[in-house]
């Protein structure tokens, strides 16, 4: 048996040879011939267009590397400390999507590895600590979708850094991640063991940007729901999705 594909001017085709025995005979051969140039086509269609959508999130991603780094620029620049704040958080909002962006850009569908880009917002995260934070993960976040993914980058770096900005800031050294991903959803506690949640602390009363974002995103894009809680010495902030 001989098969082969080929390509002319008529189209691409697929030829299969079966030869036909009778004992140690041979007395004829089968021959089918395919033609399946509508179906190389919608390959090629397939391969340019991954190779296309690759090429957009490669350039959304040095984008918004380029406006990180304006973002500093200009942060360095600022004197009112409140505004340097500002400008450094945009600057970590920023570079978190363009984590997510970089991964896609680098795979061969739209889902994203999560946690590579979790591992590197840690990574970012405690570069920025100002003191030795122990971090430990509890379970794996698995693929997700890349309409899930980004909002997620985004909500996860806001609970890592409002951990280490105020939970850890002044007391405590260790950072919990527990993640449980199951068929029906995802389940994402990140845990403190810092100077702890306020007694009178409502998150719709809350001035905190940060959590505000986390509230929206979690709410509107991954509807899901987030709650901070205190579970004796710790302090946890548990997402739902």
């Amino acid at each position: 048996m001989r098969r082969e594909e080929f390509e002319n001017e008529s189209g691409i085709f697929d030829l299969l040879v079966m030869p036909l025995v009778a004992g140690s005979d041979h007395i004829g051969a089968i021959v089918l011939l395919h033609n399946v140039t509508e179906l190389r086509r919608r390959d090629r269609a397939l391969v340019t267009k991954d190779v296309t959508i690759r090429e957009i999130h490669h350039r959304v991603k040095n984008n918004l590397q380029t406006v990180s780094a304006l973002l500093r620029l200009q942060s360095r620049r600022v004197d009112d400390e409140i505004a340097k704040t500002a400008l450094e958080e945009a600057v970590r909002r920023v570079a978190s999507i363009a984590i997510v962006h970089e991964t896609l850009s680098n795979s061969s569908t739209e889902s994203v590895a999560f946690d590579e880009v979790y591992d590197r917002i840690v990574h970012n995260a405690i570069e920025l600590s100002t003191h030795k934070i122990n971090v430990k993960k509890v379970g794996t976040f698995g693929t997700f979708d890349s309409q899930i993914a980004t909002p997620l980058a985004l909500v996860i770096t806001e609970l890592i850094h409002n951990s280490l900005e105020h939970g850890l800031a002044n007391s405590g050294e260790n950072l919990r991640i527990e993640v449980s991903r199951k068929a029906d959803g995802c389940e994402v506690r990140i845990i403190d063991d810092g100077v702890g949640l306020p007694l009178d602390f409502k998150w719709d009363q809350s001035s905190n940007l940060g959590l505000q974002i986390v509230k929206t995103l979690t709410e509107n894009e991954l509807k899901g729901s987030i709650e901070l809680v205190r579970v004796g010495s710790e302090t946890q902030a548990v997402l739902k999705f």
